[in-house]
C-alpha cells in the first residue's frame, strides 16, 4: 500500500479539495458511505437492531442496502476523474490498465483475508465472495469498459448488464429445479440461476452455505451500478454549467429511481441478487445524493471547513472498512468466562455490560455502533492527522 504526503490535510483545512481535478462533495459522499457501513455492520445485536440499520430478507429494500451500492457507484465516479487526469499526464492506456490490475488483485486478497481473519483460513471453507472482491471485480471490469469504449459504448454495456440479467434470471431454466414463474417462484431464495452457479462454482466458499449476496452471476449487474458512476463522472466533466450539472444528476436519479420502482412490479428489487430493478433505484438514490452534495460543496461550498471529520474517513476508505472488519472479527474470535454472562466473545461482553445496562436493546445496540464508529474514526484521525492516506 502506498503512503500519500500532508497535502490533502492541509487543503481540506484550508476549505479546499483535497486535491486538484477532485471533486470535494465526492469525498464527503465517500465518507459519509463508509461511515455508514461500519455503522450497520458492527450493531450490538443483530436481532434488538432498528430495521433502517438491517438488510432486507429477500425482497425489498432499506437504508441499508443503498450503502453498498453508492460505494460502487463512488468508485466509477472516482474512476474516471483519476484516469483522465493520468491520460492528460500523458500516461498510455495500458500502463493505466498495469495498475489497475494490481490493484484489483490487492482489494482481492484484502477481502479474502477480511473474510478469514483471525482463525477462519481454513482453504477448504474460506469464503471467496466478498464486498472488497465484488469492489475488485467491478472496479477492473469498469476500467477496461472505460478506457476502450466511448460513452455510447458504456451506456450499451450497462443496457447489457441489466437486461441480460434480467433475461437469465427470469427466462433461464435453473438445472434441476425448472424455469422460473413456471417450475419455480421467480427469484426464490435457494432455487434461482445465481445461487445454483455459486453453488457449483464456489461450493463450500459461500456466505450462506447454499447462496452468496456477492455471488458470481450478481456481478453482471454490480458491474452496471459502476459504470453507472462513470457515466455521472463524464457528466461532471463536462464543460456545462455547475447549475446545470447539478440540476441534470436530479433529474437523472429522479428518473432511476422511479424506473426502478416500475420494473419492481416484474423484477423485484433485491439487494442479496442485485436485481436490475435494484441497480436502477440505488443508482438513482446515488445521483441525487451527490447531486446534494455537489451543490453545497462545491457550487454553494457551504460548510467545508466542518466537514473533516466525513474526510477522515472519505480519504482512508479501505484501510477504514479493513480495520473496521477485522476489529469485529477480532472481538467475536475473543472468548471469556463471565460469571454474569458465562462463556462470551468479548464483542457480547462488552454490549451487554455496557450499553445494554444503560438502555433498551434497540438503542443499546445502536450506541454499541456509534461507538464502535467513533473507535474506528479515532483511528482512522490518527493516520489523517500524520497525513497518511493509504492507497492500493
Amino acid at each position: 500500500m502506498q503512503k500519500e504526503n500532508h497535502a490533502q490535510g492541509t487543503a481540506i483545512a484550508e476549505g479546499r479539495p483535497p486535491i486538484a481535478g477532485r471533486l470535494f462533495s465526492l469525498d464527503v459522499f465517500r465518507g459519509v458511505t463508509i461511515a455508514a457501513m461500519i455503522l450497520v455492520n458492527d450493531g450490538g445485536d443483530w436481532k434488538s437492531t432498528y430495521w433502517p440499520l438491517k438488510h432486507a430478507k429477500w425482497n425489498g429494500w432499506t437504508p441499508t442496502d443503498l450503502i453498498f451500492p453508492f460505494f460502487l457507484f463512488i468508485v466509477g465516479v472516482s474512476m474516471v476523474f483519476s484516469f483522465s487526469s493520468r491520460l492528460e499526464r500523458g500516461r498510455s492506456r495500458g500502463e493505466i490498465m498495469k495498475h489497475v490490475l494490481r490493484r484489483g488483485a490487492i482489494l482481492f486478497a484484502l477481502g479474502i483475508f477480511v473474510n478469514g481473519f483471525p482463525t477462519h483460513f481454513d482453504p477448504r471453507t474460506l469464503r471467496i465472495e466478498g464486498v472488497l472482491q465484488r469492489i475488485a471485480l467491478c472496479y477492473v471490469i469498469s476500467a477496461v469498459l472505460f478506457l476502450w469504449l466511448g460513452t455510447r459504448g458504456r451506456i450499451a454495456a450497462i443496457f447489457g448488464c441489466l437486461v441480460g440479467y434480467w433475461i437469465l434470471m427470469r427466462y433461464f431454466p435453473v438445472p434441476g429445479f425448472g424455469v422460473p414463474t413456471h417450475d419455480i417462484r421467480l427469484l426464490d431464495i435457494n432455487r434461482n440461476l445465481a445461487a445454483w452457479l455459486d453453488r457449483k462454482l464456489l461450493y463450500r466458499h459461500l456466505f450462506n452455505g447454499s447462496n452468496d449476496p456477492e455471488g458470481v452471476l450478481s456481478t453482471i449487474p454490480a458491474v452496471a451500478s459502476t459504470l453507472a458512476g462513470v457515466l455521472t463522472a463524464e457528466w461532471l466533466r463536462s464543460t456545462r454549467s455547475l447549475g446545470r450539472k447539478a440540476i441534470g444528476m436530479t433529474v437523472c436519479g429522479v428518473l432511476s429511481f422511479v424506473a426502478g420502482e416500475v420494473i419492481n412490479l416484474w423484477f423485484p428489487i433485491n439487494k442479496n441478487l442485485w436485481t436490475s430493478s435494484f441497480v436502477l433505484l440505488t443508482t438513482g438514490l446515488g445521483m441525487i445524493f451527490l447531486a446534494l452534495c455537489y451543490w453545497l460543496f462545491d457550487i454553494v461550498k457551504a460548510g467545508r471547513r466542518f466537514t473533516t471529520p466525513i474526510f477522515v474517513f472519505g480519504l482512508n476508505p479501505i484501510a477504514a472498512y479493513v480495520f473496521s472488519e477485522a476489529l469485529a472479527s477480532g472481538l467475536d474470535a475473543i472468548r471469556l468466562n463471565s460469571a454474569t454472562y458465562g462463556n462470551i466473545s468479548l464483542h457480547e461482553w462488552i454490549y451487554h455490560a455496557l450499553f445494554v445496562q444503560v438502555a433498551s436493546p434497540a438503542n443499546a445496540s445502536l450506541l454499541y455502533a456509534l461507538a464502535y464508529v467513533l473507535v474506528c474514526w479515532a483511528t482512522m484521525w490518527i493516520l489523517y492527522r500524520k497525513g497518511i492516506f493509504l492507497k492500493v
